[in-house]
């Protein structure tokens, strides 16, 4: 088998030559196929890679415990000569291994568990330096259980694994904590000087940056608390400066895209503004004026509508469609559920059908022969709404002139379906909606290429919902006010959670409680059920049914999460809110309040833990559902916010989005002012750079501009 060119570099260079950032570290000496394997499994397949893994944590052993001061409870560092060595007994290689350490202070008996060849490595007289944790002992009144030890040989000085600032690494099963610190010591010492350096000098110089050589080493190995805070500070902003400026040529390069501008009359907006019965808020003003804006321009719109359950961004997304149809265009909305879809189709077509202008829906549930019309209609122009799931983006699916795409939901989907129903036009313009509020923070990394705009008011009339948590002794008072509500012609919804992992379960246990409230609770009610494994005609039924009145209570999954409009619905019950995230909770109770009546959520729970607790004492607290989106990072973290679809990012290797708020609008500001000047990266100074930005974005966005 031919030797790859990584490998040759690696077998002919000098002998003395520090191997480069490229070469595999299963070439370098000590590390070898198995221990190579081991680390790949980590994501450290080069020298590069090795160097950018930096410790999840470092342990302060720099201050050393005089042995006759150690006090049961302690985690400490110490250093001590040997002055006994007590093996297990033989044959029993798992038993503990005693050593006696002796300073001038005093003595300890110090314990290693599983490691009885250290016998053979030790001998009395050595100076060991161990870490570990003080315990009431079997042998003596105290022992001290080492953790991590290193044997300092006469005249040394520097240690690696005590003594020190010690960089404490994720592993994986194979590969201990201390030969993978060793193989890091020594590929900082002899490699890290060596990295090229992407920052541009004045940027650099500009924040107080070290060099990235002195980055990387002091990130693995400080020699103090504040030198390991300026390298982790010079990471962080690489980090996201990196993501920004990935960010920054994607807006870029869209924005030299020619685009549709259309800006016909605008005779049906003004129709439909017309026939509403109310007026616009001055948030919704606004935002339609951006958007009328960015449509009249010559390259395409790129822009996130954020908006709280019930701010009215669909009557703002309806009069985007009408100018793109009054341009002579189509306009398309995907949403990420049949259920959304169906109530999208149902209140788009109720604003645009009295305009003379047919909406029509589009999902897997649409089949044979209506299928095969609907795509040819589409094909030929003759449709020009179209609402539908991801089947929009399915191969088949073609548009004769699409001038506006929707997405709903975004984070639902991920940016390749975006960008593929995107293409189904020729550069059309992208309106993404969202109802689930985003910190600012995130909006900066997740929707870093697009115009941002807010409908930061709700509708004169909307209901604050009044919100409690309940557990199970209260649940017959819940009940009670259930009947109430019902008795007042009022509709109630129940929900369950439902986590993938156990579909069947979840499905199973609202199945049982909508027959349990129909049969015991409530058998002078109708109560409906639904859920995800109904078929589509089930869910239409059931749905038609209730908007109609004729079910009065509704046990579902989160099928119902967005997109549902009652406004006779005035309760909602959540069972296991401790189950469910913030931002889910909010879309959950935004189902009511949606009429002229008072409403209610109840968060039932059974046995919340801390942070449950804390989350569901935030859904009391208010109703903004920034406030809630805000609490909601606090508590799980950016990485969980958006679950496990919004994919197409770069991972960060060491910022944090709750930390680093500040030095993310720094490095924003920086790579978008540097794409400005240097579009594509092509000046000389910026070579280390485009090189670091394209292995940072390989595989995710297209920055193809730059490859």
């Amino acid at each position: 088998m031919a030797a790859s060119p990584r490998r040759d570099r690696a077998l002919h260079a000098a002998p003395d030559a520090p191997p480069g950032l490229d070469t595999p570290l299963q070439y370098l000496k000590g590390v070898g196929p198995q221990r190579a394997r081991h680390l790949a499994r980590l994501g450290l397949e080069t020298v590069g890679d090795a160097l950018l893994y930096l410790p999840s944590r470092h342990e302060d052993r720099s201050q050393l415990t005089p042995l006759g001061r150690v006090t049961v409870g302690q985690t400490l560092t110490c250093t001590g000569t040997i002055a006994g060595i007590s093996p297990p007994p033989r044959g029993r290689s798992r038993a503990p291994l005693y050593v006696t350490l002796r300073d001038a202070s005093g003595f300890v008996n110090a314990v290693w568990w599983g490691q009885a060849y250290l016998e053979r490595v030790f001998t009395r007289g050595q100076r060991l330096i161990v870490h570990g944790v003080v315990k009431q002992g079997r042998r003596s009144p105290i022992e001290l259980h080492v953790a991590d030890h290193e044997i300092v040989e006469d005249g040394e000085n520097e240690t690696l694994h005590t003594g020190r600032l010690v960089p404490v690494y994720p592993l994986t099963q194979g590969l201990p904590q201390r030969p993978l610190r060793a193989l890091m010591k020594r590929l900082v010492d002899g490699c890290a000087a060596a990295a090229p350096e992407p920052l541009p000098e004045t940027i650099r110089v500009r924040h107080g940056l070290p060099p990235i050589g002195r980055a990387l080493a002091q990130g693995h190995f400080p020699e103090s608390e504040a030198v390991l805070a300026t390298a982790r500070r010079r990471l962080v902003f690489d980090d996201l400066f990196l993501l920004e400026l990935g960010l920054a040529i994607r807006r870029q390069r869209d924005g030299r895209l020619p685009g549709l501008a259309m800006h016909p009359p605008g005779a049906l907006p003004r129709r439909l503004l017309r026939s509403l019965p109310y007026r616009l808020t001055r948030a919704q003003e606004r935002v339609w004026g951006e958007i009328r804006i960015d449509m009249a321009q010559p390259h395409p719109m790129n822009r996130l509508l954020q908006g709280d359950v019930g701010s009215g961004k669909t009557v703002v997304a309806g009069l985007a469609m009408l100018t793109a149809i009054e341009a002579g265009f189509q306009a398309a909305l995907m949403a990420p559920t049949e259920i959304l879809a169906e109530q999208h189709w149902l209140t788009v077509s109720s604003l645009l059908a009295p305009l003379g202008i047919r909406v029509t829906l589009l999902t897997n549930a649409t089949r044979g022969k209506a299928r095969r019309a609907l795509l040819a209609a589409l094909a030929e122009g003759e449709t020009c709404c179209l609402i539908g799931t991801h089947a929009l983006v399915q191969e088949g699916v073609i548009f004769k002139r699409l001038g506006l795409a929707v997405v709903d939901e975004q984070h639902r989907f991920g940016v390749v379906q975006r960008a593929t129903l995107r293409r189904k036009g020729e550069s059309p313009d992208v309106l993404v909606m969202t109802a689930t509020p985003i910190p600012r923070t995130l909006a900066l990394t997740v929707y870093g290429d697009l115009d941002v705009s807010v409908l930061d008011e709700m509708p004169p009339g909307r209901q604050r919902v009044l919100t409690a948590i309940r557990d199970e002794k209260e649940r017959p008072g819940v009940y009670a006010f259930l009947r109430q509500e019902m008795q007042a012609r009022r509709q109630i919804y129940v929900v369950y959670p439902l986590v993938e992992e156990s579909e069947a379960t979840d499905v199973r246990a609202a199945t049982e409680m909508a027959a349990r409230l129909q049969r015991e609770i409530f058998p002078d009610f109708r109560v409906g059920l639904l859920h995800g494994r109904m078929s589509a005609a089930e869910k239409d039924r059931v749905m038609a049914e209730f908007r109609a009145g004729a079910i009065q209570l509704l046990v579902s999954t989160t099928v119902i999460e967005v997109g549902i409009d009652v406004p006779n619905a005035t309760m909602m019950v959540v069972e296991h809110a401790e189950r469910f995230g913030l931002s889910q909770l909010h879309q959950l109770r935004g189902r009511v309040g949606r009429g002229p009546w008072k409403s209610y959520c109840a968060l039932m729970t059974q046995g919340a833990s801390d942070d449950a607790r804390r989350r569901l004492d935030a859904m009391v607290a208010t109703n903004d559902g920034f406030r809630i989106a805000e609490a909601d990072l606090e508590l799980r973290g950016p990485g969980d916010f958006f679950g496990t679809r919004q994919s197409g990012l770069p991972e960060f290797r060491v910022a944090d989005l709750l930390r680093d708020a500040a030095m993310l609008e720094e490095a924003r500001t920086e790579a978008f002012a540097l794409v400005a000047a240097d579009p594509n990266l092509l000046r000389p100074e910026h070579r280390a750079l485009r090189a670091d930005l394209l292995a940072r974005w390989r595989g995710k966005l297209d920055l193809a501009s730059v490859g």
